[in-house]
């Protein structure tokens, strides 16, 4: 994710008038606006991990928008005239406060009434010089570039931890049925089945995790703080402030040094951003390169059709740098 872009004090200001929102007492019902004219609850989902949750939720009772497009880094999202006017008539609007400025601002202003803040339905954490996220980078910088969660510091990655993920997922069932009643028994049991396969999911990476050769992995951008303190691993990133940045000198000895302190192979970089940055250390320190999704947005590139299949992938690739026996 590129953090260069940090949260305008008029985005914080109308996320905070719209405050932590969820579905009002006086929310939709099935016979709410129908805004796609199909008989379907109109949901708008802010990114894929919004968009995930909404259909496998939903299934064949919502109509899912998603303001991100695939390919598109979602911190720099910035929303057409369109998409704000169109904003105003769904039903449910998914997303996560703090990610993605423009989206806090445009349902400040929209008046949905049904509005679900990925946020307050989980327990966000700081991550940086925390167990499970070693981030010196942010640390030479002052931890400026990685201010960018719902709260002064906190990490917005929560989908990549599958038990926080679930806790989400519940709280976005809860709303659906208020949203739409009449359906409510199809959006608790879609919940419920969602919550099984990301339980199953992390367990596979608690299996797969125990016995590994080491417990460290590096990143380009430290996204992945809550999947390392889930499964006890040592996350290093190379540039907390923005993940296509030359990290300095210094900073790439202290990598080396760690590398070779605690037997490294792999350098891992994401698909929406430049592998630069992971190339110049990997051939620096003869370290070898790879993938690890941070699950942004699903494209051509991505190892997985869904969330389920790239965090497998992402699994894998951790498996196969960490030495897992």
């Amino acid at each position: 994710m590129n953090v260069r872009r940090l949260i305008p004090p008029t985005a914080v200001a109308g996320a905070v008038a719209l405050g932590l929102v969820t579905l009002s007492a006086c929310g939709g019902s099935s016979d709410a606006a129908d805004r796609n004219g199909d008989g379907k609850l109109g949901v708008v989902a802010s990114f894929y991990p919004m968009r995930f949750l909404a259909e496998q939720i939903g299934g064949g009772h919502v109509s899912v928008d998603t303001l991100t497009k695939p390919g598109v880094e979602p911190h720099d999202l910035e929303l057409r005239p369109r998409q704000v006017v169109d904003l105003g008539t769904a039903d449910v609007i998914l997303y996560l406060k703090g990610l993605q400025p423009a989206v806090d601002e445009a349902i400040a202003q929209s008046g949905v009434k049904n509005t679900v803040d990925a946020s307050t339905l989980t327990t966000m954490e700081e991550h940086g010089t925390e167990a499970g996220g070693h981030d010196h980078a942010a640390e030479e910088a002052g931890h400026e570039g990685h201010d960018h969660g719902s709260e002064a510091g906190a990490d917005p990655h929560i989908w990549l931890d599958p038990v926080k993920y679930a806790e989400v997922a519940k709280g976005v069932g809860a709303a659906f049925q208020k949203a739409d009643p009449a359906h409510a028994a199809d959006y608790e049991k879609n919940t419920e089945a969602l919550v099984k396969k990301l339980g199953d999911l992390n367990t596979e990476f608690e299996t797969g995790l125990k016995n590994t050769a080491t417990k460290t992995f590096i990143t380009t951008h430290s996204a992945f703080g809550y999947l390392a303190e889930r499964y006890g691993l040592e996350q290093e990133g190379i540039s907390g402030v923005d993940p296509e940045s030359e990290p300095s000198p210094a900073r790439i000895k202290q990598l080396q040094d760690i590398a070779e302190k605690d037997k490294v192979s792999t350098v891992f970089f994401e698909t929406l951003a430049s592998d630069k940055t992971a190339k110049t250390l990997a051939g620096d320190a003869g370290l070898k390169t790879d993938v690890l999704d941070p699950l942004e947005g699903i494209t051509d590139k991505s190892k997985g059709h869904d969330y389920i299949e790239v965090m497998r992938s992402n699994l894998a690739a951790l498996k196969t740098a960490l030495g897992a026996k």
